[in-house]
């Protein structure tokens, strides 16, 4: 059987390298994140099979205070939307 890509609810596939945005919190609010996927993968709990993803932060968000860390991070893949191609840093 082949395996079915991972999209969003778009229909754009996620996958490592693409830019996405997501939702965060922060205190008592709400703030939109934009990461790039490093890992995309799959967490057995309680009997479901459940997409997750890692991702780093790419520091652009919602909100009026910085973020403090731009380390990896691991994430739900439901609520996720796939912008476009990572920049390539140098």
């Amino acid at each position: 059987m082949a395996r079915t890509p991972l999209t969003d609810f778009t229909g754009a596939e996620i996958k490592p390298g693409k830019l996405i945005t997501f939702s965060t919190r922060r205190g008592n609010r709400v703030r939109v994140t934009e990461a790039v996927v490093v890992e995309t993968k799959t967490n057995r709990a309680a009997g479901r099979v459940v997409p997750v993803l890692t991702v780093r932060p790419t520091g652009r968000e919602s909100g009026i205070s910085a973020r403090k860390t731009l380390g990896l991070r691991t994430i739900g893949a439901e609520h996720v939307v796939v912008i476009g191609d990572a920049e390539p840093t140098t």
